[in-house]
C-alpha cells in the first residue's frame, strides 16, 4: 500500500516551473511591447485590443492590467493543474509575441 502524501509534498515541480516561465515570458512581452510601441507608434502592435487600449488609456497603464490578466488566467491555469496548457501558451507567446519584438527591436 503506497503512503498518502500532502499537498504541499505533492506539488508538481513541472507545474511550478511552467508557471513561473509563464509569467516571465509575460513580463518579458509587457516590457518588449512597451519599447515597441514606444519606439515605433500604436500602430506596430499587431493585437487591435492591446493597439485600442494603449491608445484610450495610455501604453503604461494598458500593458499592466493585460499582463495582470494573463498572469491572473495563467494562475487559474496552474491552480486547477493544467499545466502542460500553461506551458504550450507560454511556448505560443514565445513563438507569436516574445520572438517578433525581439527581431523589431533588434533593428532599432
Amino acid at each position: 500500500m503506497r503512503p498518502q502524501t500532502n499537498s504541499t509534498s505533492a506539488r508538481s515541480w513541472f507545474g511550478d516551473a511552467a508557471f513561473l516561465a509563464f509569467v516571465i515570458v509575460q513580463i518579458a512581452d509587457g516590457l518588449l511591447t512597451y519599447r515597441g510601441i514606444a519606439a515605433f507608434g500604436i500602430g506596430i502592435e499587431a493585437n487591435p485590443l492591446v493597439a485600442w487600449y494603449a491608445g484610450t488609456f495610455g501604453i503604461g497603464l494598458s500593458l499592466v492590467a493585460i499582463k495582470l490578466v494573463a498572469v491572473t488566467c495563467g494562475s487559474v491555469l496552474h491552480l486547477n493543474a493544467m499545466h502542460r496548457t500553461l506551458g504550450a501558451l507560454t511556448l505560443v507567446y514565445v513563438a507569436a509575441a516574445v520572438w517578433p519584438w525581439t527581431r523589431v527591436l533588434a533593428s532599432v
